[in-house]
């Protein structure tokens, strides 16, 4: 785990930077496991709780770098646990978003499938 503080009014390159000069290098350091991602949505631009500016785009950005991370070192295993998002429009969109970029995992074929092949 590791915190980084972001000013407020942070927009989504910003916040990438952090991701990619931060967050990936400690993850790939500690190659973990599994990972647990606590998502919350109210750093949206439209949520006023945040008061940060990122959009939808910049969860799936931010989704798809956890996936790669979780595809190397912790055989795609990802836990999502929704924690935040205040603006109903904006978690709405911001957690189909974060959910279809966790759906693009390759699908695992358990041994009743593969009976089934």
């Amino acid at each position: 785990m590791c915190n980084v503080p972001m000013p407020a009014r942070s927009k989504g390159i910003a916040v990438r930077e952090a991701v990619d000069m931060v967050w990936l290098p400690r993850l790939h350091e500690f190659k973990p496991e599994m990972l647990f991602i606590s998502v919350g949505f109210n750093a949206h631009r439209e949520d006023d709780l945040g008061n940060m500016g990122l959009v939808e785009d910049d969860y799936t950005w931010i989704t798809d770098q956890m996936r790669e991370v979780a595809k190397r070192h912790a055989r795609g295993r990802i836990v999502s646990c929704l924690e935040g998002g205040y603006n109903l429009s904006a978690l709405g969109r911001s957690m189909v978003a974060h959910r279809v970029i966790r759906l693009k995992q390759p699908r695992r074929t358990s041994a009743v499938d593969s009976e089934k092949q």
